[in-house]
């Protein structure tokens, strides 16, 4: 068996630096408990997106296991557009709606999920047996959670927390569990 652990980002403020933008202040606090969440869990590896909000959540697991976190630019998050859009809400009801849809210089969710899908299977090979913590973020995640079962859209989405953590058990590329283990 493979476990992941998809760890959602904790609050960061917004601004256009996708890259940079950082965990707040209260973000700092949140990832220092998911910190503590991962005290007694085995860890074999720490991945990333390589935008700095989900760098920082994890890189606290990292540390307390004598580890580095390793960035991987296929787990970022999907670009919705190109320019800020005028309805957050709106626009991400309609990039799940259609699943093909896409803003001007977005990515659809067809698009984004084929990208997050090929990493993770790479990641499934490659660390084939392994217990990896991936610094995530709420679209991408559920995108590649809802290719091996569709029971994660929209809806699952919505209830998200920022940070949130899952535990995605593979056998080989099968998904066999998911359970949360955030508690707030």
């Amino acid at each position: 068996m493979t476990t992941i652990y998809f760890v959602r980002h904790a609050h960061s403020v917004y601004s256009s630096d996708e890259y940079g933008r950082g965990v707040s202040e209260h973000g700092k606090e949140e990832a220092e408990r998911v910190t503590e969440c991962f005290q007694q869990v085995h860890v074999d590896i720490v991945l990333s997106s390589p935008y700095r909000r989900a760098i920082d959540t994890v890189e606290g697991i990292a540390e307390s296991k004598g580890l580095e976190v390793r960035t991987v630019e296929n787990l970022k998050e999907r670009t919705l557009s190109d320019s800020p859009v005028e309805d957050f809400n709106s626009a991400i009801n309609k990039v799940w709606s259609v699943p093909t849809f896409s803003f001007p210089g977005g990515e659809s969710n067809a698009q984004a999920q084929h990208r997050g899908i090929s990493t993770i299977r790479h990641l499934l090979n490659m660390y084939e047996g392994k217990h990896m913590v991936i610094g995530t973020h709420g679209n991408i995640m559920v995108l590649i959670m809802h290719h091996f079962d569709r029971q994660y859209g929209i809806d699952f989405w919505k209830q998200l927390t920022m940070p949130d953590i899952y535990k995605v058990t593979f056998n080989q590329q099968n998904l066999i569990k998911v359970e949360r283990i955030w508690k707030e």
